[in-house]
């Protein structure tokens, strides 16, 4: 027995609105999929729920940025100007310097030095010497403070005075 036509329109039960969105989004979801594989389609599917839950599916084959890309220039519709592609650069940029900083801390640590060069090598040592002596500066100075004031105990001065030598 088939199913009888419905009338396309709100539904006005909540009960009701959820199951049925819940039911056609994995549906729609599934029938995405189906048509990507089938006939080798470039598919994206990005639902939002009443709720603002978001529910998506891109082809394995395909980026969201291709297809936007794709749907920008096959429509003539401009989905982001100038400034998101500068600031889409700039992020692009942090990250790079990100990815930097974090080598540069992996070498400062030891660590993954091997492919460093004669001169990386001697520039690494003269950066932890110099950073050893600022250490060294600021613990004398912290050390000087608190005997000025008269804060130090005889155990945590002969404390001190050992990690000095």
């Amino acid at each position: 027995m088939g199913r009888g036509k419905i009338e396309i329109k709100r539904i006005e039960n909540s009960s009701n609105r959820q199951v049925t969105y819940s039911k056609r989004k994995n549906g729609i979801l599934k029938k995405a999929k189906e048509i990507s594989v089938l006939c080798d389609a470039q598919v994206s599917l990005i639902l939002f729920g009443a709720s603002g839950k978001m529910h998506e599916y891109i082809s394995p084959s395909t980026t969201l940025i291709d297809i936007l890309d794709r749907y920008q220039r096959a429509s003539g519709k401009t989905l982001w100007d100038a400034k998101h592609e500068n600031l889409s650069n700039e992020i692009d940029r942090i990250k790079k310097e990100n990815d930097s900083m974090q080598i540069d801390l992996r070498h400062l640590k030891g660590e993954d030095i091997t492919s460093l060069n004669y001169k990386e090598l001697m520039a690494l040592e003269e950066s932890l010497e110099n950073g050893l002596t600022g250490v060294r500066d600021k613990k004398m100075e912290v050390h000087r403070m608190f005997k000025r004031n008269g804060k130090i105990l005889e155990d945590e001065n002969k404390e001190l005075n050992f990690l000095l030598q």
